[in-house]
């Protein structure tokens, strides 16, 4: 909105009344608005024009909103507000929503399998320790571990069975020693006493060969260690499968005292640089 200054001839003309179709009435009144001490001309006068009364341009007016129109503006977020209550009271009353007691936050674990520092109820511990192929004979390395509070008598040699991937047993020969296999694994077992804490350990020894084209190739995926014969049995975790070809045959050498773990020894503590700069060297005369 700004104001100008209008001619007197303009201004004349603007006053006078419009002569409608029923008569005589008068110009409609707009609302009118200062802008300010800024005044600008709207229009530049003529020469000889005097200059008439200031007017001021009419300027658009925004509507003020109906309250009919605020109050159903309103509605939808009424709407969610009441649709956010009913979700919050359905999840407290059953929904997925933290039960009573639970932790904030917190979401549903599946529980973990047994870690392997716990102790079984035998009281001995065994694991395998990894295979070593060679010119198509393999041999798995297998570790007992007395894990309980008393000591623990041992004798023979470790007793086993192969899985097949459903865990169905597989029908293999089982040879103490490695008679028929490989040599240097054939020692006799003697008895041994393991105190808390202490080890043995035992190899299993086999050969991945097909000498017969009509019989099917064994694999197994699993296999259970025991102590001895009579024993409860442990599934312990292979890095491969056990591939026996057709062969047929697992050899198993006895148990035998584990061989003692060599502390390293401590660092040696860091040498001196060097002597300090100032310091001199004692004459042997002295």
């Amino acid at each position: 909105m700004r104001c100008s200054v209008v001619p007197s001839s303009l201004s004349a003309r603007r006053g006078r009344f419009q002569r409608g179709s029923h008569g005589v009435s008068a110009a409609p009144r707009r609302r009118r608005v200062l802008a300010g001490p800024g005044l600008l001309p709207s229009a530049p006068l003529s020469p000889g024009a005097q200059p008439g009364p200031r007017r001021c341009e009419d300027a658009a007016v925004t509507p003020r909103p109906s309250r009919r129109r605020l109050l159903l503006t309103g509605l939808p977020i009424a709407g969610l507000l009441l649709l956010g209550a009913c979700t919050d009271e359905h999840a407290d009353a059953g929904g997925d929503g933290p039960r009573p007691g639970g932790r904030p936050g917190a979401g549903t674990t599946a529980p973990s399998d047994e870690p392997s520092s716990v102790c079984p109820v035998s009281g001995v511990r065994i694991r395998a320790l990894g295979t070593n192929a060679a010119m198509g004979l393999r041999a798995l390395g297998l570790e007992l571990t007395n894990c309980g509070t008393a000591d623990y008598p041992l004798y023979g040699y470790p007793s086993l069975r192969l899985l097949d991937a459903d865990g169905t047993p597989i029908p293999v020969q089982v040879i103490e020693g490695a008679k028929g296999i490989t040599s240097g694994f054939d020692a006799p077992p003697r008895p041994l006493t393991l105190r808390p804490g202490e080890r043995a350990g035992a190899a299993v020894l086999w050969r991945n060969l097909v000498t017969d084209s009509t019989v099917v190739a064994t694999s197994g995926e699993a296999l259970e260690v025991a102590s001895s014969t009579g024993r409860a049995r442990q599934a312990v975790e292979l890095d491969g499968p056990i591939d026996l070809g057709n062969t047929g045959r697992l050899g198993v050498s006895a148990w035998k005292p584990a061989e003692p773990t060599t502390p390293a020894p401590p660092p040696a503590p860091p040498q001196p640089s060097g002597a300090p700069s100032g310091a001199t060297t004692p004459d042997p005369r002295v």
